[in-house]
């Protein structure tokens, strides 16, 4: 077929769901709903709204269909941001954290929607954050929680409203497992 696009490797990273009693989704629904879009090979990773897939379209289109559908199928109006294998990719080798040393335990991505304005990021960057650090890298946020991220005021809340974009955070665990799982 002339024009037809090679499917790609997607990562949707769903905010909002199965935390505690609130939004429960069951994995293999939520494959299904990804599966009824057109989408392959899907795959679920942990309870918290980790999608690996394959699918012929572009990333902001699959972004647009899997909050359609997951607000009319399963009725909840959810944020869904989605990655590309390469973009991922990039965002485990990048981790300026890690880089530096730091306990894996401690790290955090926040995920945006969008690359934020640089006058916010520039706002955000003269903010004291201690003892946690952060660092802007185009649409995600590296993160260094030394006493844990349940004790961080640095939640999704805080940069939805530092920057103005929507938000998810993924442990370091859960970014590098979804890049391997959408390596393989």
């Amino acid at each position: 077929m002339a024009g037809a696009r090679r499917p790609g490797t997607f990562v949707a990273l769903i905010r909002g769901i199965n935390l505690g009693a609130r939004n429960r989704v069951s994995m293999a629904d939520l494959r299904a709903l990804v599966e009824g879009l057109g989408c392959e090979e899907v795959r679920t990773y942990v309870q918290s709204g980790n999608v690996v897939f394959r699918s012929r379209a572009g990333a902001a289109k699959l972004r647009r269909e899997l909050e359609d559908a997951i607000r009319r199928t399963l009725g909840l109006d959810v944020t869904v941001l989605v990655r590309t294998k390469a973009e991922l990719t990039r965002v485990a080798a990048r981790n300026p954290f890690r880089a530096a040393g730091a306990d894996p335990a401690t790290l955090h991505v926040t995920f945006l929607a969008e690359r934020p304005d640089r006058g916010r990021v520039r706002e955000l960057s003269e903010r004291s954050v201690d003892p946690d650090e952060l660092r802007v890298d185009g649409a995600q946020v590296y993160l260094h929680c030394p006493n844990g991220y349940g004790r961080s005021k640095l939640g999704n809340d805080f940069f939805e409203r530092a920057l103005g974009v929507p938000a998810t955070t993924r442990n370091w665990r859960t970014v590098t497992a979804l890049a391997e799982l959408a390596g393989a």
